[in-house]
């Protein structure tokens, strides 16, 4: 390639094959430059371009005299102004290739989980421009109407499902248009998978000869059931929250954007938090806040920085050597994250994507997609899936099925060996509640990550329905022109004892960490944040993003992570909240059976 753009004329190239113009160019290199030529005080210092910091960095930017500097660990999600330059980032179905990558990737590791052989579970999370939406399956999914109305209980005040609603749909443009759900001119572009492939029906003729119900839409009205997933792909493009928000506000002159920028230290003039201490270039670097510094760092960072910075526990704070801002004991406490394990099918067809893996089909893909960005890179094939109860007497779904026409093996590290489809399900509402803590001082170590994963009788119990159910789903006669024999767990894994084995030995994260600085009342000892998303006991410090939910929502956290600084954004703006009343939702028409 750097052949070919050395010896044709460049700028044909540049423009036609990659859609790189001058201007685009421009916006890059201002970008990068403006932190080192404006005054270091900004009205806002948000810490992460991830998931919920490229929306407010929109949003407060919407007003023109608001500054705001974003600084974000990682590098770019685009090279030279170039999709097409960081396909791995940019192709759907790609993304194996940066959940197995340090390069976009803080890459952490757990403890070692005594209820789970003492594995050590991979956490894979984005360091890039648009954070784990980067890096993500890119499935749409906003979790239950309950969820949102079990936080109101918990103590997050005007975060029930009716003010929440609002701020899906705000950030929503659905391709099958608005309605009453469905947003229908917000930045983030959703969409269905296109590819019809046989096995996505099968799935579903298979769980509704199962006697579960089709659902058209489980962002709506009816969560459960199984159906077509929503997917943040536009125009066969991954639609991060970089290409959705950042990009274009970037041209703004009153936002600020700083990539491989570590932010090590808040700063405090007594509690009145004031900026944010940071490396660059290995340059210690400060960055003032006339307003507010809001933390978007996601469930891990946000609660460490805020540790590294002296709000947290006070007698872990004081063992370490940090000087004591606030003691906030829920700091890192209340992790939550959702655990899935993969059940796999031998298929007697070649139909699935195992042909699709081999290298010459892969540059074949590979090339279509960087021509139109169409064909098979262009969906992360996770098309179908759906939503159940585990047993009578569950009054919303709790168990999660993504269905896959291909065999993941090890986070897709290691390369599918044969032709098979596989579905990821697992337990939506675990009871096992881990915690974090920092290892050390040093902003560049890791934290201690302790999910106390499956450590309930009611997770074990779950797990176990979860296996049972889906190899009823693949029983059915649906299947039956597909249907080898079963790779995972196997036809020698059969009692509930031989079942609970398996899960220990093959049940994974779903990347879904959270909770870790909970929102609640004041009267709450381990909430960090009030539901107006300000950090309890220090003032002008916030936090927006996934470490916030008083717990896991059920469903994938993406969708909801947006909605969460969507709605923060009006919060900081002043402005009353969105609502939405009495927008039906569906209830089973009886609890006395599982489905």
């Amino acid at each position: 390639m750097h052949r070919v753009t050395r010896t044709l004329f460049k700028a044909h190239i540049l423009k036609n094959v990659f859609g790189i113009n001058a201007q685009q160019l421009k916006i890059s290199r201002t970008s990068s430059q403006l932190s080192s030529e404006k005054a270091k005080s900004y009205a806002y210092v948000i810490v992460g371009a991830g998931s919920a910091g490229c929306v407010l960095a929109n949003r407060l930017t919407e007003d023109p005299l608001n500054t705001v500097l974003l600084l974000e660990a990682g590098p770019k999600d685009t090279l030279l102004g170039s999709k097409r330059l960081m396909w791995k980032i940019h192709m759907p179905a790609a993304l194996t290739y940066n959940l197995c990558d340090e390069k976009y990737n803080w890459y952490y590791h757990t403890t070692s989980q005594k209820h789970m052989d003492n594995r050590i579970m991979y956490w894979p999370r984005g360091r890039v421009w648009g954070g784990s939406s980067s890096l993500n399956a890119m499935v749409y999914i906003r979790g239950h109407a309950e969820d949102y109305n079990r936080w109101s209980r918990e103590g997050a005040i005007g975060w029930d499902y009716e003010h929440c609603l609002p701020y899906f749909k705000k950030a929503q443009t659905h391709e099958l248009g608005p309605d009453q759900y469905r947003g229908g001119n917000g930045p983030l572009y959703v969409s269905r998978g296109k590819t019809n492939h046989p096995l996505h029906h099968a799935f579903l003729e298979a769980a509704q000869q199962a006697g579960y119900p089709f659902t058209n839409d489980m962002n709506g009205y009816q969560q459960e059931g199984f159906g077509w997933m929503d997917m943040t792909v536009h125009q066969g493009q991954r639609w991060s929250t970089a290409s959705a928000y950042l990009r274009p506000a970037i041209s703004r002159s009153n936002l600020s954007v700083a990539q491989k920028t570590l932010v090590t230290k808040i700063l405090f003039q007594g509690t009145k938090c004031i900026g944010v201490e940071y490396v660059k270039n290995g340059q210690k670097k400060k960055a003032f806040s006339s307003k507010e510094v809001i933390l978007s760092g996601g469930a891990i960072n946000s609660p460490q920085l805020l540790m590294l910075s002296g709000i947290g526990n006070a007698d872990d704070l004081k063992k370490l050597g940090i000087p004591v801002v606030c003691h906030l004991p829920g700091v890192g406490q209340n992790l939550q994250d959702h655990l899935e394990v993969y059940v796999q099918q031998k298929c007697t067809k070649p139909i699935t994507l195992y042909n699709a893996q081999k290298p010459v089909n892969m540059v074949r893909i590979g090339l279509e997609w960087l021509w139109k960005f169409t064909g098979e890179g262009a969906t992360a094939h996770l098309e179908s899936g759906g939503f159940i109860r585990s047993e009578p007497g569950v009054t919303h779904p709790n168990i999660q099925f993504h269905f896959l026409p291909s065999q993941v093996i090890d986070h897709g590290r290691v390369a599918s060996t044969m032709e098979a489809y596989q579905v990821h399900v697992g337990p939506m509402r675990s009871t096992s509640v881990g915690w974090l803590k920092l290892k050390s001082t040093d902003p560049n170590d890791h934290p201690i990550i302790e999910p106390n994963y499956m450590s309930t009788e009611r997770d074990i119990r779950e797990f176990r329905q979860c296996v049972k159910l889906t190899r009823e789903i693949f029983a059915q006669k649906a299947f039956e022109k597909f249907r080898g024999p079963e790779i995972q767990p196997g036809n020698n894994v059969q009692s509930d004892k031989e079942i609970d084995t398996f899960i220990r030995q093959k049940a994974d994260s779903a990347y879904h960490p959270s909770c870790t600085c909970k929102m609640g009342q004041l009267s709450d000892g381990t909430a960090v944040v009030d539901p107006q998303t300000k950090v309890i006991g220090v003032e002008n410090l916030r936090i927006v993003d996934a470490s916030i939910m008083p717990s896991v929502v059920s469903g994938n956290l993406n969708a909801p992570t947006i909605m969460i600084a969507e709605k923060a954004a009006d919060i900081i703006k002043g402005l009353p909240s969105l609502q939405e009343k009495n927008v039906p939702v569906y209830k089973p028409k009886t609890l006395e059976t599982q489905r």
